[in-house]
């Protein structure tokens, strides 16, 4: 058998994560198997190459930013771009995933990681500092201050809004990978993404007096 080299060990194997991860879930899938699927014979390779599982997972994702990245500075929106124009940059620069096996693969695996951006505590998880992708997000939490809504509560709006996005991508991915027929054609599911998650950000700041849906029980007159 012909030995590879460092860099091709590494992809082999971020290669075969990608495949499990996807199938399997970022935490349900053994990295025995990923060793096994890379071709490797070393049971130890992926701590050799990343150190944990951990370390894997952050190789896989900086790849799928990378991608993402390429497409989001070149899009070209203004200093002035609004709300609905933000979740369009960040939609289509996604989207651009859903383009190839692997990028669908990886949409997937994302989606399990929405919460982990920092957005909550507007500190960047490292993968994504000094990023376009954070850049954006940041610019989308401050428009959303400059109309007013207060900080804690934007935090969670935009984490929520992530969350939506990749929920929505990960299972169009997943349709595509499973040869399964969409309930609709992808410009009008993107489109309407877009209007959806924009709605979401732009909702109406909620009341301070508990009206959430809870209605004490009433007593008769």
């Amino acid at each position: 058998m012909a030995r590879t080299s460092g860099p091709e060990t590494r992809d082999k194997l971020i290669r075969a994560a990608e495949e499990l991860f996807a199938a399997q879930g970022v935490d349900g899938a053994q990295l025995r198997d990923v060793t096994r699927l890379a071709g490797q014979a070393n049971p130890s390779a992926v701590q050799y190459h990343f150190g944990s599982r951990a370390g894997l997972l952050d190789a896989v994702m900086a790849g799928r930013l990378a991608r993402t990245e390429q497409v989001l500075v070149s899009l070209a929106y203004d200093t002035g771009a609004g709300v609905r124009e933000l979740v369009a940059a960040l939609v289509t620069a996604e989207a651009s995933e859903l383009r190839t096996e692997r990028g669908r693969r990886c949409l997937r695996i994302s989606a399990q990681l929405s919460h982990e951006s920092g957005i909550r505590s507007r500190t960047p998880h490292p993968t994504l500092a000094g990023t376009a992708y954070w850049a954006l997000i940041e610019r989308l939490a401050d428009r959303l201050a400059a109309d007013g809504l207060p900080e804690p509560l934007l935090r969670e709006r935009v984490d929520l809004a992530l969350t939506v996005v990749g929920a929505a991508l990960a299972d169009r991915a997943r349709q595509y990978l499973a040869e399964a027929e969409p309930l609709t054609d992808e410009p009008l599911f993107l489109a309407d993404l877009v209007e959806t998650t924009t709605a979401l950000l732009r909702a109406a700041r909620p009341r301070r007096d508990g009206n959430t849906g809870h209605h004490p029980e009433r007593t008769s007159p």
